[in-house]
């Protein structure tokens, strides 16, 4: 059913809008409790961090509840943490409650990925899986940019209270419009564990792992590569996000239907963007026109990234869902984190400028890991009628 899809999807706009929310404000927050800027980075490193070292742990924990009742307890960690946090608590209590919901986040995935493809024909289930993850989109062009708008207008704590305000909402609509899961048949741990040991999931996880450091040495830096590279303003950059978000709700619903069609096909066809997309931006230089129309491709090529990995990585364990999909989110968020540290180093050293290339580098990895599981998947199926 399409409205399990939606109630998973709003729910990930809470979710979205709690993690990446913070990104608006972290020079207030510096200011407020007079530490440095990239102390105040860790409300978001901190955050990525935890969803990538236990995410696939608390996934398997928690594999045997009703999907319902941990979506709840989820999203109300999270609504927990914009409201302790709007009240501008000390930093180690401001730390300590935005850590705490990043160990639910990867279960309230897997949990509304498995709610929203339940009752549905196989032909249908990446399209309602792009729509859960529409809501990163979603949040990204509406809650997450109106959250530091309003903290401009007034104050940070109020940005945490338009994320309380948002989890509210998602809790709600879990509470009253979503009907008890338990889960019928619970999967052992090795049955789940044992995709670890298959070469061609090992292979998507890389592929899913290189693909996201790849967008994001440089999407980490999207405004100060805008300013610096391409002479863009405040507000002219404001735009430029919009639009960057609004096409990327577009993408993610054409990827879904890409999706149904061919897997290995739209994540590659995705994945050329961290190739063309460099290549584009040094070909435009200073036109404006041209780079406006570069940001409109980037964003329509980037923004299924995340869609493509899950869907890409699941493909590869159709037995596992869940947990195949909380490995996807702690590979993607580690390859945040090192695309995030290694854009950051070569800005310093180099300039922000060089940040694309290493995003074209990153991808050309990812594109070899395609190749090689392609290679291998092709070896078996010559191998197996040599068997029977």
């Amino acid at each position: 059913m399409k409205k399990y899809a939606y109630i998973g999807c709003l729910g990930f706009i809470a979710v979205i809008t709690t993690e990446f929310g913070v990104i608006g404000i972290l020079p207030q927050i510096a200011e407020h409790y007079n530490i440095s800027i990239d102390k105040a980075g860790y409300l978001l490193s901190a955050f990525a961090l935890i969803i990538a070292l236990t995410g696939p742990f608390m996934t398997l924990l928690t594999s045997g509840f009703d999907r319902k009742k941990i979506m709840l307890v989820a999203i109300f960690m999270f609504l927990v943490t914009g409201f302790v946090s709007s009240f501008s608590p000390p930093f180690w209590l401001l730390m300590m409650v935005r850590i705490l919901p990043a160990f639910l986040q990867p279960v309230y995935i897997a949990s509304a990925l498995a709610v929203a493809v339940s009752q549905a024909e196989e032909h249908k289930k990446n399209e309602l899986m792009s729509i859960v993850f529409n809501g990163v989109a979603i949040a990204m062009v509406t809650t997450v940019p109106f959250a530091t708008w309003i903290s401009g207008l007034w104050s940070w704590e109020y940005s945490f209270m338009i994320q309380t305000a948002v989890s509210l909402i998602a809790l709600i609509a879990i509470q009253f419009l979503l009907p008890s899961m338990p889960v019928q048949e619970k999967k052992s741990f090795g049955s789940q564990v044992s995709i670890l040991s298959q070469p061609s999931f090992i292979l998507s996880t890389l592929t899913n792992f290189f693909m996201i450091t790849a967008w994001f040495s440089t999407y980490s830096y999207f405004a100060d590569y805008l300013n610096k590279a391409k002479g863009m303003d405040t507000t002219m950059i404001s735009y430029m996000l919009l639009v960057f978000g609004i096409i990327g709700i577009f993408a993610n619903w054409i990827a879904g239907k890409m999706l149904n069609k061919n897997v290995p096909g739209t994540t590659a066809f995705f994945l050329s963007g961290t190739i063309l997309v460099p290549i584009l931006l040094y070909v435009s230089d200073g036109n404006m026109i041209a780079t406006i129309l570069v940001i409109g491709i980037w964003g329509f090529l980037y923004s299924p990234s995340f869609l493509n990995a899950s869907t890409y990585m699941i493909s590869a364990a159709p037995g596992s869902l869940e947990f195949a999909n909380s490995l996807a989110t702690s590979f993607g968020n580690l390859g945040v984190t090192l695309g995030t540290t290694i854009g950051g180093w070569i800005i310093i050293t180099k300039g922000v400028v060089f940040t694309p290339w290493v995003g074209l580098v990153f991808g050309l990895l990812a594109f070899s890991m395609m190749i090689l599981k392609g290679l291998y998947e092709k070896r078996n199926q010559s191998i197996l009628p040599c068997k029977e």
